[in-house]
């Protein structure tokens, strides 16, 4: 009996030391992978910082004034929420942040009366919206661990046609902010139509008089065709930190499951070892046993 235990328990360490293989390499993965998509991150922010300060000045200037992604609706009707998530799972409660902020988003509408529209990027997201049932835009997958910025133009230009168009008054992203690579919170960012406060402040018009800059074309013509790269600019930069948190949260995961593999064996092999030492002692007693009973004999 003591034999048999020892060789399940055998089997259990060696299953345990094979995952623990598996972890410990995907936490190595993880990692490697968090510093080329923190320099993603950072190597994306001076070409949204340089058209964000192009568009203020067009702005300032006094383009734009009737152009539909800088004009709220009077009436905030429908919304889209652009859940962005990942692939894969096997990353903590990356997925989950996400969609618990969707979901509270999406009651808090409903008690309003208000209707919304979700829009999934990853196929996490995908799954566990339309597994309940939610209304659901066109899903987006396939890229959540190395977005380009293809990815970002067709999604840009899907929810910047569902504004246009009118079937949605607001698009809003809920994504996971890379702060550090210990630090990340999930966030929700208005996309369009674009708030006011973001666009106000160029140097169209600078102050104490005087003529502002010249362009050429108009600058309506240039803000109409400016503000949809814009749009998919602010997606891009949003996927590129989604892309880097899920990296950091499987780095965290693996992690954790490669020490918790690590105890397991360590509780495992104390119980073999106490396995084994029961069976040796078993049989030296029954050695010992058989003895004392052939010496008996003899005397007899």
């Amino acid at each position: 009996m003591a034999g048999g235990q020892e060789r399940i328990l055998r089997g259990r360490i060696r299953s345990v030391q094979a995952t623990k293989k598996i972890t410990r390499a995907m936490e190595l993965i993880a990692a490697s992978r968090i510093v080329k998509a923190q320099q993603r991150v950072i190597a994306a922010v001076p070409y949204s910082e340089r058209i964000t300060e192009v568009v203020k000045d067009l702005a300032a200037s006094g383009a734009g004034n009737d152009s539909p992604f800088l004009k709220s609706r009077d009436e905030i009707r429908t919304t889209c929420y652009v859940s962005i998530t990942a692939d894969r799972g096997l990353c903590g409660g990356y997925n989950s942040g996400v969609m618990r902020a969707v979901e509270g988003e999406i009651k808090a509408d409903v008690l309003a009366s208000k209707d919304y529209l979700v829009v999934p990027i990853g196929r996490k997201s995908e799954g566990y919206f339309r597994f309940r049932g939610y209304k659901m835009g066109q899903g987006f997958s396939g890229f959540s661990d190395t977005p380009a910025y293809a990815d970002a133009k067709r999604i840009g230009e899907y929810v910047v046609d569902l504004y246009t168009s009118g079937k949605v008054d607001r698009v809003e992203l809920v994504y996971t902010r890379f702060i550090s690579a210990g630090s990340q919170e999930v966030v929700r960012r208005p996309l369009v139509p674009l708030e006011r406060d973001v666009v106000a402040g160029g140097d169209g018009k600078p102050e104490g008089g005087g003529g502002g800059y010249e362009f050429e074309p108009d600058p309506s013509v240039i803000l109409e065709t400016l503000l949809p790269r814009y749009v998919e600019a602010r997606v891009y930069a949003a996927l590129l930190n989604a892309a880097a948190s899920e990296h950091a949260f499987r780095q965290r995961a693996m992690k954790s499951a490669t020490d918790n593999a690590e105890e397991i064996i360590k509780n495992l092999s104390r119980i073999m070892n106490r396995a084994r030492q029961d069976s040796i002692t078993t049989e030296i007693m029954e050695i010992v046993g058989g003895a004392e009973a052939l010496g008996s004999g003899k005397s007899a």
